[in-house]
Parts: C-alpha cells; structure tokens; sequence
C-alpha cells in the first residue's frame, strides 16, 4: 500500500568538538523523475544520498502533486518554502522478524569499550530471520571484534547515520545520549525500539526525550530478577565481571602477594580480603581472590566459595528486597555492623565493597574513621563508586589516597574486560529481544506484551508514553527454621548411647548362640552339618560380596549366575536308564542338567564379554589360555586317582570348588583382578560338575547321555551369551534365573519321586521347599524378563485383593506340605500330587508378586531372584547332604541380598515396600515450583562443556535407552584431550540392573577410572563448572531432602550445586516416582530437549567443530644436539603423519650431566582427523634421545611421556 511518508535523508556525523549540524534535503517531483538538491551550510556531513538506498523497508510514493520530505534532524529543520506538513510514516511498533533490522552503533560514552553484539550473536539473530544486522563500522574493535568478524557472520558495516537512521531495533549499552546537536536520542526513527542500560530513575530527561521519539525503550538494568529472567540479567553478568576485575586491580595497587608463602628469605602471611555486600559481584570477587591465595572474609554465607564467615552480633535481619535486590537496613542493624567494619578494617589488607540500593545513593559503609584504622598500603575497590560510593573518600572514576590507603573508584570495571563483558551483555540482550514474542503468535514475530512480567519490568516507554515502574515482587517472607534434612532426622532416631549399643549387640550374640544350642538339642546331625557349612559360607560371602567394585555387580550378578547353573548337580542324582532317560524322574533329571548348562555356559559367556569391555589399552597383556594348565592336572589326576580308589576324592573336588568360586568373587574387587576371577569361576565349575559325577558313579551309557546333554546346553548357552548386547543384559539376566528356578523344580521332583521309600524328614522339607523358591524364580524371572524386554506392560498390575491372593496362596503351599510330608512316605502318587500342586501354587505365585511391581523397581527384582536362585541351591544341598551346593548357594543367596539391600538403601525403600508395596504415593505433601525452564541448544552446550574447567556428566537408563554412551565417548575423549576434567557420576540404581550403566560405558570405550560412584563424586558437585545430566530424573531430585515428600531421605546427586546443569530429556515427563523435579526450574539449570544420542551427537559435532582451527605443538628435549630443522621436519612428519606447519628454535637448555647446550624446538601441525577420531592436541616434554622418542611415540604415543600439558596454540 503506497503512503507519503517523511524520509529522513541527511547523516548523522560521528561526535566532533564544534561540528554543525547539517540538513540537507532532497525534493522528489512525482512524474518527472528528477531529483533536486538543496543543502544548507554545513561542515559536517559527507553523504547526503545515503538513506535513499538503504532503507529497512521499501519507499511507497503517492502519485499527487505534493512534495514528499524528510528532515534531518527536530532540532535543526529547514522545510522547503512550498512544503505543506503531510502524514507522516507509521512509527514502527512491532512486526515479523523479516521484516526488521536491528542496528547496533559505536558506543559514544567517554571509556567505553564494549559492544552491544558480538558476531556470534549476530549469526544467531540472522538464523532466527531478522532481515538486517547493521554494525556501525569499528563498533567492536576496542572489545576485540572485528569489522571482518561481524561481515562475516552476516552483518553490514555502515556509518553511523545509517545504524540511527535505518535500525527498527537499536541494541545498545549505554543510554542514548542527549546533548548538544549531536544528540542519539534525535537520530533514531520514530517509534524505533532502544534497548540498553537505561537506569530511569536517575535518567529522567533521558526517558523524556525518547518518548517524545515515540520510540519503545528496554532497560536492562530493570530486568526482573525472577528465575525466568536470569538468562537477561545483565546486571547480574556485569557485575560477575567487576568483582573479578576488582580483585585485580586491587591486586595490581597493593604491594605485596595475595597468596602466602615460605621461602628462604622468611615467610610471607596471605593477603586478607574484606567482600561487602555478597551479591554477584561480592561472589566473584570472593572466588577470584579464593583463587589467588587470599583468606576472604565476608558479612554473607559463603563459605562454600573459600570465604570466612562474619555475623553482626545482636541484631538479625534479612536484607532481601522487592525483586531480588537488596533494601535498606534498620538503623539498629546499621550501627551494628559499622561496628563490626571498624573492627575488621584494622585487620584486613583490601576492602571491596558491592552495596547498592536501587534509585537511591550508595550507603555510606567505610568511613574515614575506618580509613585511619587501616594499615598504610592497603586498598579498598568501591564498586559503588558511580552511586556515590561505599566509602567516604571515593572520588569516582579516580584511584585515590587516605592516609595511605588507596581507594579504587573507577566506574568502568566492566568495560576494562571489553571482550568479556561484550559477549556476556551481548548474550543478555539477544536473548531478552529473542523473548519479546507474544503468546499468541507462533511464528518469529517481535511485540510488545505488556502482560509479560519480564516485559512490564523492563520497559520504560512505549508508543511515546513513559510507563510507571512495574511494581517489583513481594520481599521473600520470612523463612521459618529449616526442617533437618532426612538424614540428620535418621542419624537422631538411631543415635544411641553406648550402653544401649552393646546391649543390643550382645543381645544379637545371645540369640544366635541360643538358636545353635536349641537347633543343636531338636534336630539332628546331618541337619547340624549342613547348618554348619551354610552359616560359615554365608559369612564368607558376605565379606567378598561387600568388597565387590560398585561398578562390577553387573558383573557379579553375571558371573552368580553362572555359578548358580551347578543346580544341575542335583540332576546328576537323579539321571538314568543308559543312552536315554527311561522314567519320568529320569527324565526330569535329564531336563535339569541340560538347563544348567545352558545357564553356566551363558553366564560365563556373558560375564567374559562385559568384563572385556573394561580392558584399557594401557593394562598389562593377559594370558588366560594358562588357566587350562591346571584344569588339565586337576581333571586328568582326578580321573586317574578315582580309577584306582575313590578314598576323599569327591569331598576334596568340592573343597576345590568351593574355593576356586569364592575366589572368582573376590576377583571382582577390581577392574585389574575381574577377568581373572572369572577364569577361577570356570574352574571352580568344572571341578564341582567332576566331582559330582565321581560322587555319582554313572555307568558309561549314562555319562555319555550326560556328555550330551552337557554339549548341547554349552552351545546354546553360547549362542545366547554373544547374541547378547549389554543393553539388553538386564533381560538375559533375568531369562537366566528362570532356568535355575525351572531346574531347581525338576531336581527336586524327580529326586522325591525316585526314592520314595527311603525319604527323611529333611530330604522331602528340603525338596518341597526347592519346588517352592524354583517355582517363584522361574515364573518371576520370566514377568521381569518380559516387561524388562518391553514384550509386557511396565506398570505394575494391581489385581483386586492381591495381598488377600498372596496370604492364600501362602496358605495352600503350607497346606499341602503338611499333606506332603504326612502321606508321601506312604502313598507315592499322593506326594507327587502334592508337589506338582506345590509347583502350580508357586508359579502362581511369582506371577502375582512379580506383575505386580513396576518396570522401574525390576533392577531390585532380579536381585531378589538372584538370591532366589542360590536358596533353591541350598534346598536342594540340605536335600541331598551336598555340601558343595549348600557353599554355593549361600555364596549366591548372599550375593543377590547384598545388591538387594544397596538398591533399596539407594531408594530409600523396604524390601517388602518394594515386593509389595511399591511407590509411596505423591499426595504426602505438595511442593510448590517457582520459575520456568530455560531451553538450551546443542551448540551452547557444546561451548559451555568447551569452556568448563570440571565436568560431571550423569548417566541414567535414558542413555541405555537411547544407546547415546557411543557419542558421549566421542565427545568426552575430545574434551579430556583439551585438558577438561570429566568424570561420570553412577547412581547405584542407574539403569536396569546394578551396574548396568558402567557396563555401557566400558562398552564405549569410557576409561572405568573416571566413573565414579554416587558416594565417590556427590561432595565434588560444588566444584563442578558443568554438570550434564543424561537421562536420569528421580535421582538427581532434590526433593528427596525435603521432609515428607514421596522419595524423601531417598540418596541422591546433589548434580543442583554445579555452577551450570544441562539435562537431557526428551520432555517434562516426570520421573518413576512421578514427583516433580525442581532442579528443572533453577537459574543454573538449561533444558535441552529431545533424543539423547541425537543430543549427544549434535554436541560432538559442535564441538568438533569449535576444535577446528586449534594447532598442537610437540616439545622435544633431547640429551644431545638435534639435528637440523629438515632432519627435525621429516622425523616428525613420520611419525605424526602429518607435517609440521613451522618448526622454531626455543630457549637453550644444559644437559645436568653432560653440561652441554641442548636446543629445544617447538613444533607446530594442524588438527588432523585420522581413523574418524580427533587427534588431540599434544605438548609433550621428553627428556631423552630424540630417536627414542619418535620410536616411542610409534609403539605407543604417549604411554612414557613424563609431562603432557595440553592447551590451544595461538
């Protein structure tokens, strides 16, 4: 639609001493097409066309008879003598973001340095589809951004008339200036949108001149502090950035080291530092003088950053204001704590005070007085300077002296770290105009919501109106007395005084002692003995199973399993009738070992390949295949020592055994010791299954349908064991504890029913009780393998009154083992009926229990039909006065209750809660969330894990899920290579099965070293830059320390206290708990939403990317003279694989030995991808013949260098 409109045609000159200000205008005759030009005096504009041709939006003309004008300046008109005034153009309100440009000019205030925009942000606003970026030429140079750099990243540079003149947006950092002719306020279009550090309330003419512009301006100082608004806080990343600097030049004015030290000369006192006011920038003042060595005092809680802690004494208040800034304090409150400045300031050696109150002078906190008191040569910084200051004798903008002392007073502290400052305030700002959308347009659309609670705080004038001030949110209310956390509320329950403690111990002695005796008086030997091997295996494997590597109980539930498949021992027992089983209790016998060997096959097979993924290239070669020396002599003397005389041949076989699996477990107390523990366990099963046979005496024909039944479980269990992928271990886990429970079943039927009439008392309890237990593990295994394999609903299947069906079924089987054990002597068919009865009720049983829990409580299920599993061995050692499965059952049985106990320690649960309770429902209080989250993207996280100094990433069963543990091994091996420490933090009911997520990790190639356990890393969190959570939730919920939410006293990763938390997830889902999460609204929190391994990736593609352009340089220090650069050059080259791009001398050396001048070469090449991987960037130091050295670094690169420091090459 064409409109006349009013052009503004003449320049806006950069600031001169005495320049005029010019009006030049050009009249457009509609029809003739002729330009006409007309300027008055002037010395001060150059390019008086320019507007013509760059323009936001096109020009319209109307086709009349009028003149269309458009004036340089409302201070200096020089209308036309025939003009009329006509309508003028629409002042620019709002619009798509096609259809904007944003203009970003010089800063014109006297020492400022920064820039509104950086380039990189200049990329992103062009991404996001603003039409033009217009960057005033050398807008960036003093903040070390470059004309070059902003066209590069799609910005126009122009001169300063065309960034007031065309800009809809103007970013700026300081406030529109307003004096003399060269006004900015006067340059920018009408109903344009300002955005800067605006301070209002001290700014009053300022804010006037831009409503009369009718133009829309932001001030970034009067962003909200609400928790949405943290990423705008400008104030907030200025002030981080003057608390740093603080300390420098407090450093750089004071006279001696911030640090102390002894030397010889004598011993030199740390530095004491006085923080007032322990805001942001208090914060960073405090950590940065931490770092320097200084002992930092301050009036806040902040011993977590290094400082002491000093109280006002007598007088307690809260000095939280409206809006998350500070209030003025009581006049009792004030005395108070002057007195306790007078008294430090005679101790410390800098002061740096941060106190503001908004709108209002800086209080007045160090008086002269106080300036006596110091000693001569300290500093004190004054942050407050340009409010007036903290300290009487400030003189703002100068550095000062008072009786010795020097006061900083500089108001540009910020702005002495340009580069730094820019890119924070650039971040703020782009992404307060980023959030300037209203909720109902859903595209990039940029307006004014004044509904917005961070835009009605923010904006100053609109549409030439000068807004009220928002009214800032209510001061914090006063905060009751902390509840104790759960476990300061544990620690008061169980605390007892030590009469009570050993009372209760020997009390436990006395119990155990009587149950002996009376066991001892009422049953009878052969009962005893068994006892006896039960209770002593139990305590050994209590002490190896404790001492079992968290990250190996994987592992362990592997490798029990396996050990577990001697169940088919039982079987032996049982086995008959030559080549093929001729009765039914044959038969069952014959099923029993061929699913044991299926389940000891896997197992091993399995726990082989999981501990193979823990290997380091760095670890000392292995030589398993020595492990069947042994195996050879104990089974062929074995043979050889049975043909001439059975004597204690069995009884020494299991004694064999026995240890051998004890000493498989113990193997798993490390990494370093884990394969050969599993070496031990094979033995230990071979030698158990030999001794059985001995113990058996099997005629030939039977031990050949034995070798047979053997073969084919081995291979089947083979076949699983590889098939196998360790996502999906949980599963096969599970699959294979329903063969032991099925096994157990069959041996303990078929043995009752094959020797009827010759049954004791304990064979037929023991027997009913194996039936018993194997039936709950086998169709228990069998729901857990189903929902584990998503083959079966996850959610717990509540069927009406099932705790009733449980109590009854209970019932029965006691039932009919009273029938059992009072008829089966006697009548033959009535104790089979009774078994297979017992059998059904048990499978019953494992179903109703097990559907019954959820998908997430699975990983305490399988541990529980672990120990499931070793007690049906025992049932069935107690059956057939075994003691070798008496050992190894207890071993096993011993095993799963451990893991069971750590999982439900780690969830704060019962055992029985997690049976039969399941989750503790939500409704036992309510938390209140506050704030909303903030998105993040892969790039930003790729430059925020790019720029950390410590990172701990936390992995959860998402990353099982996703299969993300491959990229995140890309890209953690890229960050450790630039020298970023990153470790992983593993919670003990991470994943699907204990131990799960560390077996992932090693499958990725993941050094075991650097994941640690829950309690290993929790107390490094607040040391930690970044922590990056992947795919947990409940367990990094800080809700578990509040009182009676429904995890509470649930141990958790404190991942809340990082500096930065970046979570993965692929939505708000909660977690299993179904409780709220309020780590996801905190300021340091960033959401980055969707797949885990498209993240992940995403993230090692950015960051690859960041690599890019970084060179390496290799140091060589050589014991004799090297040789020339070419020599040096070609010698590289081959070893590197790739040549050097310069090689230069560095500083001479003296070899100590030789007194002989060696010179040492620094050798730079480029980043070179090889094998698909990035090859770090290496110093490496080495002290040694230069041969040697390019010999080593073939073989091995890196394995025996004494330094490598790593860090980009400029």
């Amino acid at each position: 639609m064409s409109v006349s409109a009013k052009c503004l045609l003449s320049g806006y000159a950069r600031p001169l001493r005495g320049s005029v200000f010019t009006t030049t205008i050009f009249t457009i005759r509609p029809g003739s097409g002729t330009l006409f030009h007309r300027e008055s005096h002037s010395k001060a504009l150059q390019q008086p066309c320019a507007a013509l041709t760059r323009r936001s939006r096109p020009l319209a003309l109307q086709p009349h008879a009028s003149q269309i004008l458009r004036h340089a300046s409302q201070a200096a008109p020089t209308p036309p003598d025939d003009a009329a005034e006509l309508p003028t153009t629409p002042p620019f309100s709002a619009g798509k973001y096609e259809n904007i440009t944003i203009g970003v000019p010089k800063e014109s205030y006297p020492g400022e340095r920064r820039v509104a925009i950086t380039p990189q942000n200049v990329a992103l606003l062009l991404k996001k589809g603003f039409s033009r970026v217009l960057i005033e030429q050398g807008a960036g140079l003093e903040a070390q951004f470059t004309d070059e750099a902003y066209e590069q990243a799609g910005a126009k540079t122009v001169d300063r008339r065309n960034v007031f003149s065309e800009a809809d947006i103007l970013l700026k950092v300081r406030a529109l200036s307003t004096d003399g002719p060269e006004s900015e306020v006067d340059a920018i279009r009408e109903g344009a949108t300002v955005i800067s550090f605006l301070y209002p309330v001290q700014n009053k003419p300022t804010v006037e001149r831009i409503a009369s512009r009718k133009a829309t301006a932001f001030a970034m100082d009067m962003v909200p502090r609400i928790s949405r608004a943290q990423v705008f806080d400008a104030l907030s990343s200025m002030a981080n950035i003057a608390g740093y600097k603080a300390v420098l030049e407090a450093s750089n004015t004071f006279g001696r080291f911030l640090t102390g030290q002894v030397t010889a000369a004598g011993k030199i006192p740390p530095c004491k530092v006085l923080v007032i006011g322990a805001g942001v920038a208090g914060l960073s003042a405090i950590a940065t003088a931490r770092r320097m060595g200084a002992i930092i005092r301050a009036r806040e809680q902040v011993q977590s950053l290094g400082a002491e802690f000093i109280e006002v004494t007598g007088v307690q208040e809260d000095g939280s204001g409206a809006g998350g800034y500070a209030k003025v304090m009581s006049k009792e409150f004030i005395e108070a704590e002057m007195k306790l400045f007078y008294d430090q300031c005679r101790e410390v050696d800098i002061v740096i005070t941060t106190a503001l109150i908004p709108g209002k002078p800086a209080p007045k906190l160090i008086t002269k007085a106080m300036l006596g008191a110091m000693k001569p040569g300290s500093v004190v910084v004054d942050l407050a300077a340009e409010a007036g200051g903290n300290c009487e004798a400030t003189v703002p903008g100068e550095l000062s002296k008072f009786n010795g002392v020097s006061i900083i007073g500089y108001t540009d502290l910020p702005s002495r770290l340009p580069t730094q400052s820019s890119t924070l305030y650039s971040n703020n700002v782009t992404k307060f105009l980023l959030s300037l959308v209203p909720k109902d347009k859903k595209e990039k659309y940029y307006d004014v919501d004044l509904t917005d609670e961070v835009t009605r705080g923010a904006i100053v004038t609109y549409d030439g109106k000068i807004l009220p001030p928002a009214p800032r949110p209510a001061p914090p209310p006063v905060q009751a007395k902390p509840a104790q956390s759960p476990e300061d509320q544990v620690a008061n329950i169980v605390a007892l005084t030590p009469w009570q403690e050993q009372s209760r111990q020997v009390a436990g002695v006395t119990a155990g002692m009587t149950t002996a005796l009376a066991l001892g008086k009422f049953t009878s030997p052969l009962l005893m003995g068994n006892v006896f091997t039960f209770a002593l295996a139990s305590l050994i494997g209590y002490r190896v199973v404790w001492g079992v590597a968290p990250a190996l109980h994987s592992p362990l539930m592997s490798v029990t399993n396996a050990i577990s498949g001697m169940v088919g021992i039982g079987g032996l027992y049982v086995m008959g009738g030559g080549y093929f089983p001729e009765t039914i209790p044959q038969t069952l016998g014959a099923l029993s070992v061929l699913l044991a060997f299926v389940n000891v096959s896997g197992g091993f097979v399995i726990t082989k390949r999981m501990l193979d993924m823990f290997r380091r290239p760095t670890d000392p070669k292995e030589y398993p295949w020595l492990y069947a020396i042994p195996a050879a002599l104990f089974g062929g003397g074995f043979v050889y020592a049975a043909s001439t005389g059975m004597g204690g041949l069995v009884q020494a076989g299991y004694l064999v055994s026995s240890v051998l699996c004890v000493t498989s477990l113990s193997g798993l107390a490390s990494q370093a010791t884990a394969r050969r523990g599993n070496m031990l366990g094979i033995i230990g099963v071979f030698s158990g299954i030999l001794a059985s046979l001995a113990a058996v005496g099997m005629s030939g024909e039977t031990l050949t349908q034995f070798a047979g039944l053997a073969t084919i479980g081995s291979v089947v269990g083979m076949v699983i064991g590889r098939r196998i992928t360790p996502t999906g271990l949980p599963q096969t886990v599970a699959a294979l504890h329903s063969v032991v429970g099925l096994a157990a079943v069959l041996t303990s039927i078929g043995s009752v029913i094959g020797h009827t009439g010759e049954l004791s008392n304990l064979h037929m309890v023991s027997a009913y009780l194996g039936v018993l237990i194997g039936g709950v593990t086998f169709t228990g295994s069998i729901v857990a393998f189903l929902k584990l394999a998503a083959k079966m609903s996850s959610k717990p299947i509540n069927l009406p009154g099932r705790h009733l069906i449980n109590s009854s079924l209970l019932a029965a089987n006691v039932g009919t083992m009273g029938a059992f054990l009072a008829w089966a002597p006697g009548a033959p068919l009535i104790g089979a009926a009774c078994l297979c009865g017992n059998a059904a009720l048990s499978f019953i049983k494992g179903y109703t229990t097990t559907a019954a829990i959820g998908g997430a409580d699975m990983p305490v299920v399988i541990t529980v039909l672990n120990a499931y599993s070793g007690f049906a061995l025992v049932a069935e050692g107690f059956m057939l006065d075994n003691s070798l499965l008496t050992t190894i059952g207890a071993l096993i049985g011993v095993s799963g209750s451990i893991l069971s106990y750590i999982m439900c320690v780690a969830m704060n649960r019962s055992i029985t809660n997690v049976l039969f309770g399941g989750i503790a429902p939500t409704a036992q209080s309510e938390t209140k969330i506050e704030g909303e989250i903030t998105k993040t993207t892969a790039e930003e996280t790729a430059e925020s894990l790019a720029n950390a100094e410590n990172v701990i990433i936390v992995v959860g069963y998402g990353m099982a899920v996703a299969k993300a543990q491959y990229a995140i091994s890309d890209f953690v091996s890229a960050l450790r290579a630039k020298g970023i420490n990153v470790r992983f933090a593993i919670h003990p009911v991470a994943g699907r099965m204990p131990g799960q997520c560390n077996v992932l990790l090693a499958e990725a190639s993941v050094p075991y070293d650097i994941v640690l356990e829950m309690d290993e890393i929790n107390d490094d969190f607040d040391d930690t830059d970044v922590t990056l959570v992947i795919g947990a939730n409940d367990t990094v919920n800080p809700i578990a320390l509040e009182k009676g939410s429904a995890i509470a006293g649930m141990p958790v990763l404190h991942a809340w206290k990082s500096k930065s938390v970046i979570i993965m997830k692929r939505g708000m889902a909660s977690g299993y708990a179904d409780v709220v999460n309020p780590m996801f609204y905190l300021p340091n929190t960033r959401m980055l939403f969707g797949d885990a391994n498209d993240s992940c990736n995403a993230i090692k593609r950015a960051l690859e990317e960041k690599l890019k352009g970084l060179r390496h340089e290799l140091i060589l220090l050589p014991t004799s003279p090297i040789p020339s650069l070419k020599s040096l050059n070609a010698l590289v080259t081959r070893t590197i694989g790739s040549s050097p791009n310069c090689a230069e001398p560095m500083s001479q050396h003296k070899n100590p030995e030789t007194k002989e001048q060696i010179q040492e070469f620094k050798i730079h090449w480029d980043r070179q991808a090889r094998d698909g991987k990035i090859w770090p960037e290496y110093t490496v130091v080495h002290e040694g013949n230069l041969e040697a050295v390019v010999e080593m670094l073939k073989v091995s690169p890196g394995r025996d260098v004494l330094e490598v420091r790593v860090g980009k090459v400029e």
